[in-house]
């Protein structure tokens, strides 16, 4: 028979362990600013970060990832190239070649979806290097909304060497296939420091 206090022990560490299952973890690796290592629970992935590393203090165009804490909120798929990807809790739709993301700090709709053709600068998310064949968008400077402070920093996936990005979190189109059926929208994805 297991005493009390044993009890009681046991429901803490299965809470913190659930807690920690949930959270997706991002910390750079040895050697260049741009590389890093992702964690979800017991499992370890190669990534790419921004090309000026990572920091506190976002800045449009910096070339740097932010450190700290986003939700993952949902996601787009190419559905060009005819991969099929597990089944997610996160909404993920077909992208269209109207789908673009404003990064035009003065504009209303700055860090936020938009239809193209678009006046102000944006970026196109339908792309011919495959990087955004499955793109996730997490909440990074979405609200409040801050000029300047970074748009389109996604979760996406990496070039095959593994080249820096302009701020997202990149990984494997394999990493993303094990850890996609795992993804849920709310789930965390924090960039250390």
């Amino acid at each position: 028979m297991i005493s009390r206090t044993k009890q009681k022990k046991v429901k803490k560490t299965s809470r913190s362990a659930m807690k920690r299952r949930g959270m997706i973890t991002v910390r750079r690796a040895p050697g260049a600013a741009h590389r890093a290592i992702l964690a979800f629970g017991p499992l370890r992935f190669q990534a790419a970060i921004g090309r000026n590393g990572a920091t506190a203090l976002k800045r449009e165009g910096d070339g740097k990832t932010p450190i700290g804490t986003m939700a993952l909120i949902y996601g787009y798929r190419d559905d060009r190239h005819r991969q099929s990807w597990p089944r997610s809790g996160l909404g993920i739709k077909a992208m269209k070649a109207e789908d673009g993301w404003c990064d035009a700090p003065a504009s209303p709709n700055y860090n936020r979806p938009v239809r193209l053709p678009f006046g102000a600068s944006h970026e196109r998310l339908l792309r011919d290097d495959g990087i955004y064949d499955l793109v996730i968008v997490m909440d990074w400077n979405m609200r409040p909304r801050a000029r300047n402070r970074g748009s389109a920093v996604f979760f996406h996936l990496a070039r095959r060497d593994f080249s820096p990005t302009a701020g997202c979190v990149a990984i494997a189109p394999a990493a993303m296939r094990v850890l996609l059926p795992h993804l849920r929208a709310g789930m965390r994805l924090k960039v250390l420091g």
